[in-house]
């Protein structure tokens, strides 16, 4: 969680210019990557710096240009884009030297009311308490990245109806889901929930491909990478308590799979929606 909380803390190096620029660190990661949900994230605190805090992001789109260097710091440049009476945009493009690896652009509306309705929280599914966490299910590994997704990364994640890590258990679906919640308590700043929402939403929604050709993260020579990442946030909740990510993807093709999300609180409440195209090649 600290991990976390400081790579969501960012500097502002713009400051003494004038200018909306943010720096932040990468977390480590085994394979020396930048996991795309932290860059994700911290270009959505990026842009809430340059607004009131009572205009919150209702939805962000973002392409991930290049892969991201876990050794290097990243700096975010923020456009003012828009301020309105209701809405305001904010476009931030994420640089490691000098070079784009995020470009993203995001909409914030102060609260109001309207009509209200949502699709229902699949019902049937098992809580999040009799499932095994990550760690049980990679006990018997030795591995850097086992250990890391065991025991180092800032959420706790339980499958319906298992992970993906080693092997694919049961029918060859496009469909599976997620409960998932941050393993220590967060501050009580909902942009901050919000941020770590986006983060976590970059894990797993690539699966639900994977899962329907019986593709698991261990598979010799597999290539998945994040292309693209859209968001939208509908209702407030807390990532430090249980929310269930439903995730399905309805079409894959030329090296290239689609996934679609939805986010829930325990009380059926739809959190958030996600959509995700991957490269998702298998080995030939």
């Amino acid at each position: 969680m600290s991990g976390l909380l400081t790579a969501l803390d960012l500097t502002d190096t713009g400051a003494r210019t004038n200018e909306d620029i943010f720096t932040g660190p990468s977390q480590w990661m085994p394979q020396g990557r930048v996991f795309g949900g932290q860059v994700l994230a911290q270009a959505l605190v990026a842009a809430q710096r340059t607004l009131a805090e009572d205009r919150i992001v209702h939805s962000m789109h973002g392409y991930f240009l290049r892969p991201g260097d876990v050794k290097l710091p990243i700096t975010f440049s923020v456009d003012r884009i828009h301020d309105g009476r209701s809405f305001s945009t904010r476009r931030t493009q994420a640089y490691q030297d000098g070079v784009p690896i995020l470009s993203a652009i995001a909409s914030f509306q102060d609260e109001d009311k309207g009509l209200d309705h949502q699709i229902a929280m699949p019902g049937d599914l098992p809580d999040p308490e009799s499932l095994p966490t990550t760690a049980e299910s990679l006990a018997s590994l030795d591995h850097p990245v086992a250990r890391y997704w065991a025991s180092e990364r800032p959420f706790d994640m339980r499958y319906v109806p298992s992970p993906l890590f080693i092997s694919v258990d049961g029918p060859q679906v496009a469909h599976q889901a997620v409960w998932l919640k941050s393993v220590g308590a967060m501050p009580d700043d909902m942009n901050l929930h919000r941020a770590a929402l986006a983060y976590a939403s970059d894990y797993s929604i690539l699966e639900s491909i994977m899962r329907r050709h019986g593709l698991a993260w261990a598979t010799p020579g597999i290539k998945v990478a994040s292309l693209d990442h859209a968001m939208w946030w509908h209702r407030q909740a807390r990532v430090d308590e249980w929310l269930l990510y439903v995730q399905e993807s309805p079409n894959a093709i030329g090296g290239r799979g689609l996934a679609l999300g939805r986010i829930y609180d325990r009380s059926g409440h739809l959190i958030a929606s996600v959509a995700q195209e991957g490269m998702v090649r298998p080995p030939r």
